[in-house]
Protein backbone atom coordinates (compact mmCIF):
# COMPACT_ATOMS: atom_id res chain seq x y z
CA UNK A 1 0.00 0.00 0.00
CA UNK A 2 2.83 2.34 0.89
CA UNK A 3 4.46 1.64 -2.50
CA UNK A 4 1.26 2.53 -4.35
CA UNK A 5 1.02 5.82 -2.46
CA UNK A 6 4.63 6.61 -3.45
CA UNK A 7 3.95 5.79 -7.13
CA UNK A 8 0.73 7.78 -7.01
CA UNK A 9 2.60 10.73 -5.43
CA UNK A 10 5.27 10.67 -8.17
CA UNK A 11 2.58 10.53 -10.84
CA UNK A 12 0.86 13.62 -9.41
CA UNK A 13 4.23 15.39 -9.16
CA UNK A 14 5.07 14.58 -12.80
CA UNK A 15 1.65 15.74 -14.01
CA UNK A 16 1.93 18.97 -12.01
CA UNK A 17 5.41 19.82 -13.33
CA UNK A 18 4.76 18.87 -17.00
CA UNK A 19 3.03 22.17 -17.92
CA UNK A 20 6.08 24.10 -16.71
CA UNK A 21 8.37 22.32 -19.18
CA UNK A 22 5.83 21.97 -21.99
CA UNK A 23 5.01 25.64 -22.57
CA UNK A 24 4.60 26.88 -26.12
CA UNK A 25 7.27 29.39 -27.11
CA UNK A 26 6.97 31.99 -29.81
CA UNK A 27 8.85 35.15 -30.65
CA UNK A 28 7.94 37.63 -33.36
CA UNK A 29 10.36 40.25 -34.59
CA UNK A 30 9.48 43.01 -37.02
CA UNK A 31 10.76 42.58 -40.57
CA UNK A 32 13.30 45.25 -41.48
CA UNK A 33 13.26 44.50 -45.24
CA UNK A 34 11.21 46.69 -47.55
CA UNK A 35 8.77 45.01 -49.89
CA UNK A 36 9.59 45.14 -53.62
CA UNK A 37 7.23 45.29 -56.58
CA UNK A 38 8.30 43.62 -59.83
CA UNK A 39 6.50 43.86 -63.16
CA UNK A 40 7.09 41.07 -65.70
CA UNK A 41 5.90 40.55 -69.27
CA UNK A 42 6.34 37.32 -71.22
CA UNK A 43 4.52 34.78 -73.39
CA UNK A 44 3.70 31.18 -72.45
CA UNK A 45 3.70 28.84 -75.47
CA UNK A 46 1.46 25.83 -74.80
CA UNK A 47 1.47 22.98 -77.32
CA UNK A 48 -0.87 20.00 -77.06
CA UNK A 49 -0.30 18.78 -80.62
CA UNK A 50 2.64 17.40 -82.57
CA UNK A 51 5.50 15.09 -81.69
CA UNK A 52 6.83 17.15 -78.76
CA UNK A 53 3.86 18.63 -76.86
CA UNK A 54 4.48 20.87 -73.83
CA UNK A 55 1.22 19.73 -72.20
CA UNK A 56 0.04 16.13 -71.99
CA UNK A 57 -3.13 14.60 -70.58
CA UNK A 58 -2.27 12.42 -67.58
CA UNK A 59 -5.85 11.64 -66.46
CA UNK A 60 -9.33 11.88 -67.92
CA UNK A 61 -12.74 11.37 -66.39
CA UNK A 62 -14.52 8.28 -67.69
CA UNK A 63 -17.70 10.38 -67.81
CA UNK A 64 -16.41 12.48 -70.72
CA UNK A 65 -15.40 9.79 -73.22
CA UNK A 66 -17.79 11.18 -75.84
CA UNK A 67 -16.38 14.73 -75.48
CA UNK A 68 -14.26 15.34 -78.58
CA UNK A 69 -12.77 18.68 -77.48
CA UNK A 70 -8.97 18.77 -77.03
CA UNK A 71 -9.43 19.51 -73.31
CA UNK A 72 -12.58 17.73 -72.04
CA UNK A 73 -14.12 18.36 -68.62
CA UNK A 74 -12.29 16.49 -65.84
CA UNK A 75 -9.01 16.17 -67.75
CA UNK A 76 -5.73 16.67 -65.93
CA UNK A 77 -2.68 17.90 -67.84
CA UNK A 78 0.97 18.00 -66.84
CA UNK A 79 2.70 20.96 -68.44
CA UNK A 80 6.27 22.01 -69.16
CA UNK A 81 5.78 24.99 -71.46
CA UNK A 82 8.43 27.50 -72.53
CA UNK A 83 8.25 31.14 -71.45
CA UNK A 84 9.39 33.41 -74.26
CA UNK A 85 10.02 37.14 -74.65
CA UNK A 86 7.58 37.33 -77.59
CA UNK A 87 4.66 35.54 -79.22
CA UNK A 88 6.84 34.25 -82.07
CA UNK A 89 7.83 30.57 -81.75
CA UNK A 90 11.45 31.57 -82.42
CA UNK A 91 11.65 34.28 -79.73
CA UNK A 92 14.14 33.83 -76.89
CA UNK A 93 13.25 31.34 -74.15
CA UNK A 94 13.61 32.90 -70.67
CA UNK A 95 12.15 30.09 -68.57
CA UNK A 96 9.46 27.47 -68.34
CA UNK A 97 6.11 26.88 -66.69
CA UNK A 98 5.74 23.50 -65.01
CA UNK A 99 2.73 22.16 -63.18
CA UNK A 100 -0.81 20.89 -63.53
CA UNK A 101 -3.95 22.16 -65.22
CA UNK A 102 -7.40 20.69 -64.60
CA UNK A 103 -10.29 21.27 -66.98
CA UNK A 104 -12.99 22.28 -64.50
CA UNK A 105 -15.88 23.56 -66.62
CA UNK A 106 -18.71 21.34 -67.80
CA UNK A 107 -19.91 24.07 -70.16
CA UNK A 108 -17.47 24.19 -73.09
CA UNK A 109 -18.65 27.70 -73.99
CA UNK A 110 -17.26 28.85 -70.61
CA UNK A 111 -14.06 26.80 -70.71
CA UNK A 112 -12.25 27.13 -67.38
CA UNK A 113 -9.16 25.48 -65.93
CA UNK A 114 -7.76 25.38 -62.42
CA UNK A 115 -4.02 25.75 -62.58
CA UNK A 116 -1.12 25.07 -60.28
CA UNK A 117 2.00 26.18 -62.14
CA UNK A 118 5.51 27.20 -61.14
CA UNK A 119 6.91 29.87 -63.49
CA UNK A 120 10.70 29.45 -63.36
CA UNK A 121 13.23 31.76 -64.99
CA UNK A 122 16.33 30.16 -66.52
CA UNK A 123 18.11 33.24 -67.85
CA UNK A 124 18.45 36.95 -67.31
CA UNK A 125 18.08 39.02 -64.16
CA UNK A 126 15.74 36.52 -62.46
CA UNK A 127 17.63 33.33 -63.38
CA UNK A 128 16.96 30.69 -60.69
CA UNK A 129 13.86 32.45 -59.33
CA UNK A 130 10.23 31.47 -59.76
CA UNK A 131 6.71 32.32 -58.68
CA UNK A 132 3.72 30.02 -58.25
CA UNK A 133 0.15 30.39 -59.47
CA UNK A 134 -2.75 28.48 -57.95
CA UNK A 135 -5.93 29.87 -59.39
CA UNK A 136 -9.03 29.53 -61.54
CA UNK A 137 -8.46 30.62 -65.14
CA UNK A 138 -11.65 31.34 -67.17
CA UNK A 139 -9.97 30.81 -70.56
CA UNK A 140 -12.86 32.02 -72.74
CA UNK A 141 -12.84 35.47 -71.12
CA UNK A 142 -10.73 37.95 -73.07
CA UNK A 143 -8.83 39.45 -70.14
CA UNK A 144 -8.48 37.42 -67.00
CA UNK A 145 -6.55 37.47 -63.76
CA UNK A 146 -4.97 34.66 -61.74
CA UNK A 147 -3.53 34.67 -58.22
CA UNK A 148 0.17 34.39 -57.40
CA UNK A 149 0.56 32.53 -54.12
CA UNK A 150 4.30 32.17 -53.56
CA UNK A 151 7.79 32.19 -54.96
CA UNK A 152 11.44 31.37 -54.44
CA UNK A 153 14.80 32.98 -55.11
CA UNK A 154 14.38 36.69 -55.75
CA UNK A 155 10.59 36.18 -55.52
CA UNK A 156 10.64 34.62 -52.04
CA UNK A 157 7.26 35.05 -50.30
CA UNK A 158 5.76 36.50 -53.49
CA UNK A 159 2.13 37.36 -53.82
CA UNK A 160 0.35 39.21 -56.54
CA UNK A 161 -1.51 38.61 -59.76
CA UNK A 162 -1.03 37.88 -63.43
CA UNK A 163 -3.20 39.36 -66.13
CA UNK A 164 -3.55 36.95 -69.05
CA UNK A 165 -4.67 37.54 -72.62
CA UNK A 166 -4.84 34.86 -75.27
CA UNK A 167 -2.55 35.91 -78.09
CA UNK A 168 -3.27 32.78 -80.17
CA UNK A 169 -5.58 29.79 -79.76
CA UNK A 170 -6.13 26.83 -82.05
CA UNK A 171 -9.53 25.57 -80.85
CA UNK A 172 -9.12 22.33 -82.82
CA UNK A 173 -5.95 21.03 -81.15
CA UNK A 174 -5.69 23.26 -78.03
CA UNK A 175 -2.36 24.93 -78.89
CA UNK A 176 -2.15 28.43 -77.40
CA UNK A 177 0.15 31.41 -76.88
CA UNK A 178 -0.69 33.38 -73.75
CA UNK A 179 0.39 36.96 -73.02
CA UNK A 180 1.27 37.38 -69.31
CA UNK A 181 1.56 40.72 -67.48
CA UNK A 182 2.63 39.92 -63.92
CA UNK A 183 2.74 42.08 -60.79
CA UNK A 184 4.71 40.55 -57.91
CA UNK A 185 5.00 41.84 -54.35
CA UNK A 186 7.98 40.21 -52.63
CA UNK A 187 10.94 40.77 -50.31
Amino acid sequence: MEGMITVFGWAIFCLAIAPVYGEYYSQTTPAAVAEKVTQLHFFLHSTLSGENPSAVMVARSNLTNDDDSPIPFGSLFAIDSPLRVGPEPTSTVIGNAQGLELSSSQDSSKFTIVMYIDFAFTSGKFNGSSFSVFSRNPVTEGDREVAIVGGRGQFRLARGFAEIKTSFLNATNGDAILDYNVTLYHF
